[in-house]
Formats: C-alpha cells, structure tokens, sequence
C-alpha cells in the first residue's frame, strides 16, 4: 500500500496539537485488527508497573480502567478516519478516571503513570502492525507523534475531571462549614444534636467552650490560615466570622494574638467574649458590633480587640443618639462658652468625676495649678449647678462627657 502518495502536511500548529489529522486514513484499517490484543497488553502491563493498580482488575475498578483502555484506543482509530470530527462524548470516560482518583484518596500519579504505560505499549505494538503493512518511516514517525499527542489529551481531560471534582468536594465542604457556623451563632441556639451532627460531617470536634471572631470579609481566608487548626471559618452576612474554640486555655490568648497581627489586620480583627459551643449568638453579636465600632473609628485599640475590654465604648457607639440627648439634657449650659472654653469646661467636668471632687488630684490630672483647678470647678458649679453633686445626675453627666469624647477623637 502508498502511504506515501497519501500522506500530507497540515499547518504546524495542527500537527503539533492534533497531529493524527495529517495520517492517512488507511492507517486505521491497518491498526483497528490490533485493538484487543493491545487492550489487553496494557492492562497487563499497568497491572505489572503501577503500584496502586498492582491488583486484579474487577469490580467498578477494573470495569474502569479497561473501558478507559478500549475507548482510548477505539477513539484514536476513529480520529484517524475522521480528524475533523469531535471526540465525542468519550472524553467524558477520561474526565470521569480523574475524578475517581479522588473519591479513592489518591493523586494523579499512578493515573499518569498508567496513561504513559499505555502510550508505550500501544506504540510498540501498533508500530509493529504498521510496518508489516509496510508504512513508510515519515507515516510511522507521525503515528508515534499521533499517539503520544492522543494520550496528553487524555492525560489533560483526567486533569480536568480530576481539578472539577476537588472543586466540588471543597465547595460541599466550604457550605457544610457555613452551615456549621451559622449554625453555632444563630438565635435562638440551634438543638445540640444537630450542632454534633454538623459539625461530624466536616470533622470537627465539638469543642465545650469558643468565641466567635469578627473580621473584615477579605481578611477571612488570611486569618483563617494563621489561627489555630481547630478554629472553623466561613463568611457571615458580609463578615468574616471565626469561631475559635478553648478561647482561654493555655497558650491560646497568645495564639489568637499572634494570628491577627500583622499589617493590618490586628485593627480589625474583634475577639467576642467566651461562652458555652453551642450558645455563641451574644459572643457573635458583641464581636460583630465591636468590629463596626472599629471600622468607624469609634474605637481605636490597636491589635486584636476584645469585646469585654471595650464594653463602655461599645455601648457609647450603638446609643449615639441617646447619649446625645443625654448630652442635650445637662451640658446645655456649656453650649453659649466659644468652643476653647467649652473644652475647658468639658475636662475639667470630667476630671470633677474621676477624682471626686478633689481639686489637688484634679489639677495633676489636668495638668494645671490647684488654685487653676479651683477657679475653674466653680465655673463649671455656676453653669451645672447642683447637678454636680447628684451621684444620678453626675453618672449621666459622665456618659454624655465620654460620648463627646469619644465622637470628637472618631471625627479626628
């Protein structure tokens, strides 16, 4: 036969991506009677070489495997008769070995290592058919070609299959866990069995106590990889939410310190205080409230913030509104002094509650002269009266006092 006459030269991006496109079509008449004896020589020979197929080929495994073998070799056969047509729906036999490697535990390897297996032995034996049908050397060169190309493209699809099936898996994982999360922080709590029954599903061990940890969204995935192992993540309406288990066991405060910071990240990371595993809705709640009182500038503790340490100003920054009317009800006075004096008057009411009344200690707190310090308490007696000595009155002056403070450092 003149293969010869027959054969002709495609582009070379053609012949280097499908090179079967350019054999001539005789030469799948020529191999097609060496199909079963190569399927068979392969599988043998698989068995043979590649550790973690060492086995006798039956059950699901094996009927995988040869359906792999037969359709990789009738699909090149047909692809040498037709190389304009598609594979087919073939491909999804090769799509479909990647993704069983992972649902078996294992990686690629011993995958990859059986299709090469399978190249050289289908190369042997069909370039031995080819010859004694007297293929001239340029054809049997391009078959070589033809069939290692046909195996990487294989090769590829079980990459693919391999790759979409870990996506999925991790995407199951990844919704379990949020359900688990969401699960641990709900209100009212969740029933105890199925917190358990949560949490086995993505191997997590119950821990007795945690607190949730609020972070900014994009810092998430970050802080996630630096906390302990055993802490859970997922995002929560918008906000990164950690739930660290034994917040207060040894070593662990350090830890958790450790893993926010960093640039960036310790200022907007919100630890809530510990409770019960499954009744984390009030650390989730301070932890998330705290997180906003960061991010608007109403609380500026640098590193990791703890919701307990902060309750104060946590309180001032959700109530602004009622501390303002507070602020209306007893610091109106202030309000005619130009804005220098109204300061003045402000820290020194201030000073008046933390020391008692005591104008030696209020002067060192101010830093002035006692006789300063005096002048300056009946100043403030003249704009706020008795109200100053009314333990009730003097603990809302204070509130309005800090509420001011703490609005005027946010705005700077």
């Amino acid at each position: 036969m003149d293969f010869d006459s027959r054969f002709t030269h495609l582009s070379d991006k053609n012949l280097s991506r499908e090179p079967w496109r350019s054999l001539p079509v005789e030469v799948a008449d020529v191999i097609e009677p060496e199909l079963e004896a190569t399927t068979d020589e392969i599988l043998a020979t698989i068995a043979r070489e590649v550790p973690d197929y060492a086995r006798p080929l039956e059950g699901s495994f094996g009927r995988g495997v040869r359906t792999g073998v037969t359709e990789a070799l009738r699909q090149f056969v047909e692809l040498i008769r037709s190389p304009s047509g598609a594979r087919g729906p073939g491909r999804e036999v090769y799509v479909a070995l990647g993704s069983g490697e992972l649902r078996q535990g294992r990686t690629l390897d011993a995958l990859q290592s059986a299709y090469r297996v399978g190249a050289r032995v289908a190369w042997r034996r069909l370039a031995a058919a080819a010859t004694r049908a007297g293929v001239e050397p340029e054809v049997l060169s391009l078959l070589a070609e033809s069939i290692f190309a046909y195996i990487e493209t294989l090769s590829a699809d079980s990459v693919e299959g391999y790759a979409e099936a870990r996506a999925r898996i991790e995407g199951e994982r990844r919704r379990r866990r949020h359900e688990l999360v969401a699960a641990l922080v709900r209100e009212p709590a969740a029933d105890e069995a199925d917190l358990r029954a949560a949490a086995e599903a993505v191997a997590w061990r119950m821990p007795r106590t945690a607190a949730a940890l609020a972070c900014n969204q994009e810092q998430l995935e970050r802080l996630a990889t630096r906390l302990p192992a055993d802490a859970l993540a997922a995002e929560l309406d918008g906000v990164g939410c950690a739930i660290v288990p034994d917040p207060d066991g040894p070593g662990r405060p350090r830890q958790i310190e450790r893993a926010t910071g960093g640039v960036g990240m310790g200022a907007h990371a919100v630890l809530g205080p510990t409770y019960a595993a499954g009744s984390l809705a009030a650390s989730w709640f301070l932890a998330r409230a705290t997180l906003r009182a960061v991010e608007a500038g109403a609380i500026k503790t640098p590193g990791l913030v703890r919701a307990d340490d902060v309750l104060s100003k946590l309180l001032l920054f959700e109530n602004a509104g009622l501390a303002e009317r507070i602020a209306t009800r007893w610091l109106t006075p202030l309000a005619e002094l130009t804005p220098k004096a109204r300061r003045r008057m402000e820290e020194t009411a201030l000073a008046y509650m933390h020391q008692r009344g005591n104008a030696a200690a209020m002067a060192r707190a101010l830093g002035v002269h006692p006789q300063t310090a005096r002048y300056r308490l009946r100043g403030l007696r003249e704009l706020l009266g008795d109200s100053i000595e009314d333990p009730d009155a003097r603990f809302e002056i204070e509130l309005a006092l800090r509420a001011r403070l703490q609005a005027s450092a946010q705005v700077s």
